[in-house]
């Protein structure tokens, strides 16, 4: 079981706490946006259309939706130190199942190693979100979310770089027309350049099973108050609107952030971007930026709900951008990152890029204001909330299915419109109901 933290320790004891989850959150980074640069290498040693592509994200965030409540039983079971050291022995497995994928350059194998990653992921992250929640003061509760979403961000900027470097730096050309004419035998050896990444990835893994399976971590209980609204005692997770309503919201955050982050390398690639491989870094260090001014602003100069409310307006007005804006213009993209000498890109790409920026807000404010008052419930709302991620399952193909249907990815990005919407129902709201009606 895991050791108590003294309630007179609780400030002062957070420091190595904090140190461990946030090293877990940049396992949940590297893991999680690696798909961005995966989705078209696979799209071209498969053979596969945008919509068999984006299968890529169902595999992996379906485990979430699947395994979430299974994972918060076993988590109530072993406690929060063997659940994530479980969890991370699962994601061993998954990594292990990329190399008979590779030297079969099977597709459906492929689907099946980031699947078990998922599940391995959901263990993690259904204990480590409500965990980070209750270390500390609810108010701050979204700040100390902002600090781990930095460092799983940072994960996301670094991935598609280490990824490109590892996969395509002796190809010479790599521009989508040079990859698409490589030969069955090139093709064959481009897929085994999987290998060693999650080779590595798995050793990784390993380390850090020894490392938190030892680690101090203390049992964080949640609080005890009665679950009580209208004068009757609740039962169900179900009677909890603002925890239903928020595993909704998540759901259509999660869509809308995979979609920017892993449809952006598609997306550039289309337009003939000759660096398309590394464009998920254009989203996660715009996502970043976001969560830094989390850190600084919350709850000092804006509060949880207008953090969540402000994310949601600007979430809407980038889906505009990115579908009215120019193909062929780099504009923006030039009086935005032109002066640094990053390679600029189409005006319609960077407002992709700039969704991640808009919501980086919604899953640390959202968290807090989820589980305010659960007591007992804590646990479940957790998990609810969890299976929200499975938005990254459905979305992106759906995405990818327009996108094939109207022959043209622009357009297909007006899906996340009435996504951003719930978000702002949920951000003016959603998360103050506390009964149905």
């Amino acid at each position: 079981m895991d050791a108590a933290l003294p309630e007179g320790d609780k400030k002062n004891g957070t420091m190595i706490p904090m140190a461990i989850i946030g090293l877990l959150f940049f396992i949940f980074g590297f893991v999680t946006w690696l798909n961005g640069a995966l989705i078209p290498f696979l799209q071209i040693i498969c053979h596969l259309n945008e919509f068999q592509a984006f299968f890529v994200t169902t595999a992996f965030y379906f485990a979430y939706f699947i395994m979430a409540f299974p994972m918060s039983l076993v988590l109530g079971k072993i406690g929060y130190r063997n659940g994530m050291a479980l969890g991370l022995a699962i994601m061993v497995a998954g990594a292990l199942l990329f190399i008979p994928a590779a030297l079969a350059a099977s597709y459906p194998m492929f689907l099946f190693g980031l699947f078990v990653l998922g599940t391995g992921l959901t263990i993690l992250q259904t204990a480590s979100n409500p965990y980070v929640v209750l270390l500390g003061p609810k108010e701050s509760a979204a700040t100390r979310i902002s600090v781990m979403g930095l460092i799983n961000k940072g994960a996301g900027v670094i991935v598609p770089m280490v990824f490109a470097a590892l996969i395509f730096s002796d190809l010479g050309d790599t521009s989508p027309e040079a990859l698409e004419a490589l030969t069955a035998p090139e093709l064959q050896t481009l897929s085994e350049k999987l290998i060693m990444p999650y080779l590595y990835m798995a050793g990784a893994l390993a380390f850090l099973i020894a490392l938190v399976r030892f680690s101090p971590l203390p049992h964080i209980e949640p609080e005890d108050e009665p679950s009580i609204a209208a004068g009757k005692e609740k039962e169900s997770i179900f009677q909890f609107p603002q925890v239903v309503l928020g595993a909704l919201s998540l759901f259509a955050y999660v869509g809308v952030e995979v979609i920017a982050g892993d449809s952006i390398g598609l997306f550039g690639k289309k337009l003939g971007v000759s660096h398309f491989a590394t464009l998920t870094s254009y989203t996660m260090v715009c996502m970043t930026i976001g969560y830094v001014i989390g850190v600084t602003c919350i709850p000092k100069i804006i509060s949880q709900q207008q953090a969540l409310l402000g994310s949601a307006i600007a979430g809407t007005l980038c889906v505009m951008g990115v579908v009215l804006a120019s193909t062929e213009s780099h504009s923006l993209s030039l009086a935005l990152i032109g002066w640094s000498g990053i390679p600029t890109v189409p005006n319609a790409v960077m407002f992709v890029a700039l969704m991640g920026l808009a919501h980086a807000l919604v899953w640390p404010a959202l968290w807090p204001l989820a589980l305010d008052g659960l007591g007992k419930f804590t646990p479940q709302g957790s998990a609810l909330l969890i299976m929200g991620i499975a938005g990254g399952a459905v979305l992106p193909p759906i995405l990818g299915a327009l996108s094939s249907s109207f022959g043209d990815m622009q357009p297909a990005y007006w899906l996340c419109l009435p996504c951003y919407l719930l978000i702002w129902f949920y951000a003016v709201k959603g998360h103050k109901l506390r009964a149905w009606k």
